[in-house]
């Protein structure tokens, strides 16, 4: 059940991968006046709260949300080692740092945001606490007991 369910997360983060590849890494020659490659913090959330078209805010902060999410929910099932909370997001803040600067260098019409790595992490995070964490804990249990509640001479210590 176990190798059902890893195979069935890696495909699942395959087909992921090509969405992000398609949303992410098209290029858009007609945006090329309008990219700005953004390494404050913030700003680009700020700039989007702040514009009047509510649509595109919420397409935009929701959107980048929306696709970190599947991180989340998948990386606990792929493997132990990429379960908890901090593993989740420098998985998810490493590969979406990867995504965003390959878009900024690379791709037409598409510039560096580093409020989209940031926005990618927390659906992540959020995906994570409100599934992942759950799945991940039924399909891959603890083979050990956690250091506090272990006994001294236990040879699992």
């Amino acid at each position: 059940m176990r190798t059902l369910v890893t195979l069935t997360a890696l495909a699942g983060m395959v087909a992921f991968a090509v969405v992000l590849a398609r949303l992410t890494l098209e290029a858009s020659p007609a945006s090329v006046p309008l990219t700005r490659s953004n390494l404050t913090p913030g700003r680009s959330i700020q700039n989007y709260l702040h514009q009047p078209g509510f649509v595109e805010t919420v397409k935009q902060l929701g959107g980048n949300i929306v696709l970190g999410v599947p991180f989340g929910i998948l990386l606990p099932l792929l493997s132990r080692r990429t379960r908890g909370f901090l593993r989740v997001a420098l998985v998810t803040a490493a590969t979406m740092l990867l995504v965003e600067l390959v878009q900024g260098a690379l791709v037409t019409g598409r510039a560096f945001d580093i409020d989209d790595v940031f926005l990618n992490m927390t659906g992540a995070l959020l995906g994570y606490v409100l599934v992942g964490r759950r799945l991940g804990r039924a399909v891959r249990p603890r083979t050990r007991p956690r250091w506090w509640k272990r006994r001294p001479g236990d040879p699992s210590a």
